[in-house]
């Protein structure tokens, strides 16, 4: 018998190399998102409310201030989380790209660049003429590699498989969005760079801007995901395709009505398109198995259901902002439910769900923090939701104190996920140096 250690050192089997570099990657993406998330998205949120606070104005603060943090938010956040998600998910990436994945480096690197470019132009206003279309440009060129590198791995699964499910039609349709998306926005920031005031879009243009960069991109991504994880995690009776792929449709066409500015029109039609898909995922019916929660805190399928209630609330209310445009409050709540309430609810549900599996560590670092985190999220959202209405319709005076102390437990929430996300981060891996050598073997 021939011991281990009278053995020589084998080098690493080439897959599990490539495997812990593939995770190396997706945690340099997910890392630069949570501090995308934490400083110029939600700590500029929580900046801004204050100052709007303490004015009883919501014209106290710059518009350029405001679309900041909702770019960082939207794309600096979400956006760097799907890319990282989406090149490690790419069917075949192992067999069409190469060792180093120099292109999802390379991606990580234009789409963070533009992304923080974006932000500080935004907020300092330094030679924005030229850093506004140059972040923009960079954006653009980063999904355009993502597309590119994506349309290769699909193309082999064409091959193997004879049709696409609907879900992952949702998820292709959430990344063409974002593909118009970033060229809508380059082409305003040429625009405004040749004939602008300043660095901020224009009121009639940042509107339907906003339904485009929301609708089109991370919320059919979320629908897709949802298609794809949730029946088996949450139990959920199987899926209503032929609905799935209404809505998807109806969400299009409700996009599209807001590009040429027929506000109410899309509204409506959003809102049944969110009627469509929640009824499709069947996420209000009772369950057909009993949940999977094991390695999360046990209320996961609640926070979810929670999720969707704020998707149908943030549709009612974009309905009643659009026959009301004057009453900015209205509108700004209605973006915040989907934004905050939706979306951001999603992430922290699903995230420690899919993160340890992905990243190939055995378990969430904290379940407890996760069930913290949501529920800081979703009271500071609810506040914030029902005072922004109070206090910038002049309905109640005591609903501006409120807004900042929302906003506190918001960014309470944002810290708290963080944390639970980089405790998982640090934890060792299932593939790590301990699994390369190779066993013993008999002579």
């Amino acid at each position: 018998m021939t011991h281990d250690l009278d053995l020589p050192k084998q080098s690493p089997p080439i897959s599990l190399e490539r495997e812990l570099q593939l995770v190396l990657l997706l945690m340099t993406y997910l890392a630069s998102g949570l501090l995308f998330l934490v400083l110029p998205g939600t700590f500029l949120g929580v900046w801004n409310l204050f100052a709007i606070s303490e004015a009883h104005s919501a014209t106290s603060v710059s518009a350029s201030w405001i679309q900041a943090h909702g770019h960082a938010q939207i794309f600096g956040w979400i956006g760097t989380f799907i890319l990282g998600i989406g090149f490690y998910s790419i069917p075949n990436l192992r067999r069409v790209s190469a060792w180093s994945w120099w292109d999802g480096w390379l991606i990580w690197s234009l789409w963070t660049v533009g992304a923080a470019l974006r932000w500080l132009t935004n907020v300092y206003g330094w030679n924005w003429q030229v850093m506004l279309p140059l972040s923009a440009a960079l954006e653009l060129a980063a999904v355009v590699i993502f597309l590119v590198r994506s349309t290769q791995g699909h193309r082999m699964q064409r091959r193997q498989k004879d049709s696409i499910e609907a879900w992952a039609i949702l998820v292709i349709g959430g990344t063409i969005g974002l593909l118009s998306t970033m060229a809508m926005n380059l082409y305003e920031c040429i625009s405004l760079s040749q004939i602008g005031a300043s660095s901020a879009f224009p009121a009639s243009f940042n509107s339907s801007f906003l339904v485009l960069s929301i609708w089109s991109f991370p919320v059919l991504i979320a629908w897709g995901f949802t298609a794809h994880w949730m029946p088996v995690f949450m139990g959920l009776r199987p899926l209503r395709s032929k609905l799935m792929l209404a809505g998807f449709v109806t969400n299009i066409i409700g996009v599209c009505a807001a590009i040429v500015q027929a506000f109410q029109v899309s509204a409506i039609v959003l809102f049944v398109s969110a009627v469509l898909i929640i009824t499709a995922l069947r996420m209000f019916e009772p369950s057909e198995k009993p949940p999977k929660t094991q390695g999360v805190y046990r209320s996961f399928p609640v926070f979810m259901r929670a999720a969707y209630a704020w998707l149908l609330a943030a549709s009612a209310l974009a309905i009643w902002a659009a026959f009301e445009p004057a009453a900015a409050g209205i509108g700004g709540a209605g973006r915040h439910a989907i934004t905050v309430g939706y979306l951001m609810t999603m992430v922290f549900s699903v995230a420690p769900r899919m993160m340890p599996a992905f990243l190939g560590r055995k378990k969430l670092f904290s379940e407890s923090l996760m069930f913290i985190a949501l529920v800081f999220v979703n009271v500071g959202c609810f506040l914030r939701v029902s005072s922004e209405i109070l206090a910038y319709q002049q309905i109640a005076q005591w609903a501006w104190i409120v807004l900042p102390v929302s906003a506190t437990l918001e960014l309470t929430g944002v810290v708290i996920f963080s944390i639970n996300m980089i405790g998982t981060f640090r934890q060792p891996p299932l593939l790590g140096p301990q699994s390369r050598c190779a066993p013993a073997t008999q002579s």
